[in-house]
């Protein structure tokens, strides 16, 4: 049995203020932005027949450049900043973007920033770079808030501005490289938690920040979801582990030891996030299934751990069988079609009218919401396939 920190009248205190369904609090760490949840599993075929009127194309609302020089066809020198710099994920988007510029021949990146996920380091790093001059900027913000004032100054100077894997406001960039639609995310982070914990399960969230843009859509996108499609299924708490893998590890045991046996399962939203939680359950030793000799809890006490991250980070997990289910997308294509829009966009051939542009070995991406650039559907990655992939 798992050791409780609580006795039975805190226990009846915890049940009474926690939430007791997916609809009736908004969950902690999710945004305020109109959310499009996704078909139920068992109705997208229905949804894919019905007849329903071709949604109005959002006009674009993405900022602009004031004056950019004219470099149609030169050499660029463009600095990526991301959230933090020093963890597989954006190793791997840096990568990709290496990838596109030797592709191209006239592109030169360097990918610069903090060693923590900290919006006020990351804002100082690009001041750094506009004051050196660079022609355009790629960034995956923080804090979408936060960093929008650098960006838009970069803009009012002429230099061009890409965002990636976390927007800004739409206002401080030109345009924004969406690694998969939030409610896509949303629908494949539930549907795959909920095939472990079922559907009246009791899960808790481990994320990197309330302010960080992607984290907020996704949760937001996860409850309406959950609300639609999953109404019994009960979220506890959401916690911050603020890009720390450590850090992660002890939120989840702390989950571990608040919860007790209320807790099936924890999500884990961040490349650092997932293997803190999923490591912090299979050192309580409560992981669902285990491939070693050890013995595998019982279904009462298990807790599942399900989440986003890259597969060399989270194949130790799926290999010992405590994990089942990673949700993500390829960091690398998504660092490579970062530097193709902006390729485009600097050439004249992304303009506000556009809607797709051609991304090398990606093929023509589409775009959505106005500013943003569509790289694909989310994909899920198990015992089965994780082998595959190496980033």
């Amino acid at each position: 049995m798992r050791i409780k920190t609580f006795g039975f009248a805190a226990l009846a205190t915890m049940l009474l203020i926690a939430p007791l369904s997916a609809q009736e609090t908004r969950w902690v760490g999710a945004d305020n932005l109109p959310t499009n949840p996704l078909a139920c599993p068992g109705e997208e075929d229905v949804a894919a027949t019905e007849e329903a009127p071709a949604a109005e194309p959002i006009p674009y609302n993405g900022g602009v450049a004031v004056n950019p020089p004219d470099l149609a066809g030169k050499p660029i020198v463009l600095v990526d900043v991301p959230k933090l710099i020093g963890i597989g994920y954006f190793n791997a988007t840096s990568a990709g973007m290496q990838e596109a510029a030797a592709e191209l021949g006239n592109v030169t990146v360097t990918t610069d920033g903090p060693t923590q996920g900290d919006v006020v380091q990351q804002v100082q790093f690009i001041e750094n770079y506009l004051a050196q001059g660079v022609d355009g900027i790629l960034f995956a913000a923080n804090d979408p808030v936060g960093i929008s004032p650098v960006l838009r100054r970069a803009l009012e100077s002429g230099v061009r501005v890409v965002g990636y894997d976390a927007n800004s406001e739409p206002d401080a960039r030109e345009w924004f490289v969406n690694q998969a639609e939030f409610n896509g995310i949303a629908k494949a982070m539930i549907d795959s938690l909920v095939a472990e914990i079922g559907e009246e399960g009791r899960f808790a969230i481990v994320t990197s920040s309330f302010t960080a843009p992607n984290q907020s859509r996704w949760i937001a996108e996860m409850q309406a979801y959950a609300t639609k499609c999953y109404p019994n299924l009960v979220w506890l708490e959401t916690v911050e582990s603020q890009e720390d893998q450590n850090l992660a590890f002890r939120q989840t045991q702390a989950l571990i030891n608040s919860y007790g046996d209320e807790l099936d399962g924890v999500l884990g939203m961040s490349s650092v996030a997932f293997p803190g939680a999923a490591d912090a359950v299979a050192q309580a030793g409560l992981c669902p299934t285990d491939a070693t000799e050890n013995a595998a809890p019982s279904a009462e006490e298990a807790v599942s751990v399900v989440g986003l991250s890259t597969p060399n980070q989270m194949r130790p997990f799926v290999e010992n069988g405590c994990v089942k289910s990673v949700v993500l997308w390829n960091p690398v294509d998504l660092g490579y079609a970062a530097v193709y829009v902006m390729r485009a966009l600097v050439d004249g051939a992304l303009t506000p009218d556009s809607t797709s542009v051609e991304a090398g070995k990606l093929g023509t991406l589409q775009v959505v919401n106005g500013s943003e650039i569509l790289l694909g559907p989310p994909f899920v990655f198990t015992i089965d396939n994780i082998g595959d992939f190496d980033f």
